[in-house]
């Protein structure tokens, strides 16, 4: 088998070689066109092939849309998992039309080939580095360890927690954005039904932006379900969609991520009716023992209820985004108390009103958090500057706090040289945000350069202290000019001229 050992003499030579041009083909690339001139030579050569050059084959043979090839590639393939979406065009149906007939023959047979070690077939855009490797590129990964690398299965890496494990997974990302479904995924979804006793569908990121909730049906009803991590609901759905929607989300064990957007209730819903759907859905949370980020942005049921979804939460959150949603001062209370919220590192309540709250529950909150947060966000809360003076000892004590944004806030000079003075020791603290204090502009809303020059100069003499770079974002909202916003860099020892204010 000279010709082999020669390929494998190519392999090496284009990965040491290092070309100027990165658009000029690898030896191993020419050798695989080379032997694809030739499709019956190529298929009749895979049995002895050296395995790897099969990528590299593969990837040319895709390239060129050698039909034949690519089948008997697929069912050769020596390695656990194709990562064929790295390789594809969005919706590319008629790459997806091959791919299936050449498993179809693979499935097919009674006794399995030698070589058979395909489990997945993953469509998702990722492991772009897999190919690159096999074509002598540069990746983030050795030829050694690429060799011995095996990418898992979703039925692996949930711990065989899925039933009986099929012949063969096919793996990708859905978006469902249509009320009807798209070429690709109609084929897809066809062909796994088909063969549901030999294959399953699996997703982990499966994002939902149509209104018509029985489109998202379909899918569901046919996706492996323990295999799904993230979930994006961002369209507008009713409280009675969202509880169709439960079941489902019940069944996604794994989840880590979730996301409910625009969220409402229809007007002629009766109130005991919404109590019913509202339960159906947030008692679903306590299935998610892995959930560890969940927001909910313009979500009309958690006024007076937020209690109803923090109960149910098995595990703490590392994440919690409540946004543009209305809630009572009981529910922040509820929230400053729940234990599902003591190792959060992020928090995010911008546009939650709280200009009638008492300070005391958001007190409470950054003291439960103090230790672990790096990110709050209470832009647009309508926080004065009694309630802030109130929460400062609080927000002092968040040593890991890194970015913090107070955004569209009424706040004065003084508040806002208060506020400073308390961030002004967090170490790790790197972007704060805030809009400019009201004093800095006149009666008709126009900025006053001057104003907004003094209070750099203070903010200046304030940040000299400091042992870090550190970013200061300053809003001129209202500023009748739109667009219009200021910039404070402070790092330490530099010159007063190395600080821009643009």
């Amino acid at each position: 088998m000279e010709r082999f050992g020669l390929w494998s003499s190519l392999l090496q030579s284009s990965r040491s070689i290092r070309m100027e041009d990165q658009d000029l083909p690898t030896l191993v690339q020419l050798a695989a066109r080379s032997l694809l001139t030739n499709q019956a030579l190529a298929i009749s050569a895979l049995e002895d092939l050296p395995v790897e050059l099969f990528p590299p084959l593969f990837r040319e043979a895709f390239a060129r849309r050698c039909t034949e090839a690519l089948k008997a590639l697929i069912q050769a393939w020596p390695f656990p998992c194709l990562p064929l979406g790295a390789l594809m065009e969005a919706s590319d149906l008629e790459a997806l039309q091959v791919a299936l007939d050449g498993l179809d023959m693979l499935l097919a047979l009674t006794d399995r080939p030698r070589r058979w070690k395909l489990q997945v077939l993953d469509l998702r855009n990722l492991h772009h580095n897999f190919w690159k490797l096999w074509a002598g590129g540069n990746a983030d990964v050795s030829p050694a360890q690429a060799k011995t690398r095996r990418l898992k299965s979703p039925a692996e890496e949930n711990g065989g927690e899925m039933g009986t494990k099929p012949l063969l997974e096919v793996l990708m990302d859905l978006n469902l954005s249509q009320r009807t479904l798209d070429p690709f995924l109609s084929y897809l979804l066809l062909w796994v039904e088909q063969r549901k006793a030999l294959v399953l569908l699996s997703c982990k990121k499966f994002k939902i932006i149509t209104p018509y909730v029985h489109s998202a049906e379909k899918i569901l009803d046919k996706l492996q379900l323990a295999c799904v991590e993230e979930v994006e609901v961002n369209c507008n759905w009713t409280l009675s969609s969202l509880a169709t929607f439960a079941p489902y989300l019940s069944r996604m064990g794994n989840l880590r991520s979730l996301l409910l957007s625009h969220v409402h209730r229809a007007a002629s819903i009766a109130p005991e009716e919404q109590e019913r759907l509202v339960l159906q859905f947030t008692s679903q949370f306590a299935h998610l023992g892995c959930l560890q980020e969940l927001s909910m942005d313009s979500v009309c049921f958690l006024e007076g209820r937020l209690h109803q979804v923090l109960r149910f939460l098995r595990t703490p959150l590392e994440s919690l985004s409540i946004t543009d949603s209305r809630l009572s001062e009981s529910d922040l209370t509820c929230l400053s108390q729940s234990p599902s919220i003591r190792q959060l590192s992020e928090l995010n309540l911008s546009g939650v009103r709280m200009t009638r709250f008492s300070p005391e529950p958001l007190r409470v909150l950054l003291e439960s958090v103090a230790a672990t947060m790096k990110t709050l966000d209470l832009e647009d809360c309508g926080i004065r500057d009694a309630q802030l003076t109130a929460i400062l000892p609080a927000l002092s004590r968040c040593s890991s706090l890194t970015t913090f944004n107070y955004l569209r806030n009424p706040v004065s000079v003084t508040a806002l040289e208060a506020l400073l003075v308390h961030t002004v020791h967090l170490s790790h603290l790197s972007l704060e945000m805030y809009s400019t204090p009201l004093e800095v502009y006149g009666p008709q809303g126009a900025l006053h350069q001057w104003r907004l020059n003094q209070l750099r100069d203070k903010l200046m003499i304030m940040a000299e202290p400091l042992r870090q770079s550190r970013t200061i974002w300053f809003s001129t909202i209202p500023c009748p000019l739109p667009g219009n916003q200021a910039q404070f860099e402070a790092q330490a020892h530099l010159c007063p001229g190395c600080y821009r204010w643009a």
